[in-house]
């Protein structure tokens, strides 16, 4: 019982730490994507907003039984798969209606979000200890740090042909892969993947 306090303690402080972080990130990036007009800056911006509102969730579930925790789980999941389909519509928009993105804002803020996912992917992994919630929330900043990387050749792409479509083409890759993320913590749910605390 102390040994599982202690850890849902840990827990707490790492999510409340990842989600100040992504917060603060979504801010950045969306005041970023909005003067860089781009559209891969935007669904990363959207992204990790989503993040922070599943790792509220997530420290919320904390301690409760195995079924609230995959119903938490589920959520998550869910908000992924919505925030997903706000990016493809924004993409679409944008190829219809055009768009002037800025490579070196893109650049740049892509590296400054990468440095920070990788921070909260290393304080998440820290904790093994089964739990769905905490699993979505490793899902959520490794897809992060991997649109990341897709920002920055998006963003050098720009640059060099000087037009919009890597940005497009990035903000539509992340929702694919937001779509996958999605997918796969709602299997885990489904399935009843162990959980930590409260028993179902």
């Amino acid at each position: 019982m102390i040994a599982r306090n202690q850890g849902d303690r840990q827990q707490r402080r790492t999510l409340l730490t990842v989600l100040g972080l992504n917060a603060g990130l979504s801010s950045v990036l969306g005041v970023g994507g909005w003067a860089a007009d781009s559209s891969a800056l935007l669904a990363n911006a959207v992204d990790n907003a989503s993040d922070a509102a599943v790792y509220l969730i997530s420290f919320l579930a904390i301690g409760r039984a195995g079924s609230w925790k995959r119903g938490a789980a589920r959520l998550s999941g869910v908000m992924l798969l919505v925030f997903a389909g706000g990016v493809l519509i924004d993409a679409g928009r944008r190829f219809l209606t055009g768009a002037e993105p800025v490579g070196p804002t893109m650049m740049a803020l892509a590296v400054v979000a990468a440095v920070i996912n990788l921070i909260c992917l290393q304080l998440i992994r820290r904790h093994d200890s089964g739990d769905v919630n905490m699993k979505a929330a490793e899902t959520f900043s490794f897809n992060d740090f991997a649109s990341n990387g897709g920002i920055l050749v998006a963003g050098g792409l720009v640059m060099w042909l000087d037009q919009a479509w890597p940005d497009l083409l990035v903000g539509a890759l992340v929702a694919a892969i937001a779509v996958r993320g999605g997918i796969d913590i709602l299997r885990d749910s489904a399935r009843g993947e162990p959980v930590g605390g409260g028993g179902a």
